[in-house]
């Protein structure tokens, strides 16, 4: 890796494509800076397909997360899988619905995600969506544990890889023991950098870069911006893990 190349991990989008456009303003990318997306690009804000549209040809790298698959599952092939189709509702997907003007469009972005990797080596990181169950090896983990896993992760008490550190979206970090808002929550080999862009209890989208450790956040409802450390930024979920 050059020595001025940033890896820059930007969490849960949620459809909020305005938010978006301000943080990577905020990044001030460079062409030696490589992006990656962890997921959830879609759903629950009103910019979906815009947002597919702009990291499908950004050159960025996108991982699946669980709204994605949501969405895959939804749309099989040709024709929907309709009980799929109402799961991915009842999860937020109407406004993503809502977002295309064309449903060829929307099964086009559908087999898009159906090719995004679950998970990324990067060396000394590893980035996935939600995490990975601790009681299995890696080779026998599935879409269910990249994609959806929550508690399993988040209370093992030892880290899962003794040489890298993973960084996940997925969970809400104030809804673990001990985060506030906007905080970006860590435990045991594991940071999770979700802040919750489309909830109202919070409206933060966060950007790590983790080589210059530094956090890039925009709030989607007040358009406040802010850039800190990472040690600033980081809450270590104490509680749970005194269990």
């Amino acid at each position: 890796m050059a020595e001025s190349q940033r890896r820059i991990m930007i969490g849960d989008v949620h459809g909020h494509y305005r938010g978006l456009m301000e943080l990577l303003d905020l990044l001030t990318l460079q062409e030696t800076d490589q992006v990656y997306f962890l997921g959830d690009l879609i759903d629950r804000g009103p910019d979906s397909a815009q947002i597919v549209d702009f990291v499908k040809n950004s050159g960025h790298t996108c991982l699946l997360g669980n709204h994605e698959h949501l969405m895959v599952m939804a749309f099989p092939g040709e024709e929907p899988d309709f009980m799929a189709l109402q799961s991915w509702i009842h999860c937020g997907g109407q406004p993503t619905l809502d977002s295309y003007t064309s449903i060829d469009d929307l099964k086009t972005d559908a087999e898009w995600m159906r090719t995004l990797p679950t998970h990324l080596d990067l060396g000394d990181l590893w980035l996935v969506h939600a995490g990975v169950n601790p009681r299995l090896p890696l080779k026998s983990q599935t879409e269910q544990e990249f994609c959806w896993i929550r508690s399993d992760f988040h209370s093992a008490k030892k880290r899962y890889f003794p040489d890298k550190l993973i960084i996940t979206g997925h969970t809400i970090t104030f809804t673990l023991p001990g985060i506030d808002p906007g905080q970006i929550a860590q435990g045991p080999g594991w940071l999770n950098i979700e802040t919750g862009a489309y909830h109202p209890n919070s409206g933060w989208l966060t950007a790590l870069d983790f080589d210059q450790q530094y956090v890039f956040q925009v709030n989607v409802f007040s358009q406040e911006t802010r850039i800190r450390t990472l040690d600033e930024s980081v809450m270590t979920m104490q509680k749970l893990q005194r269990r």
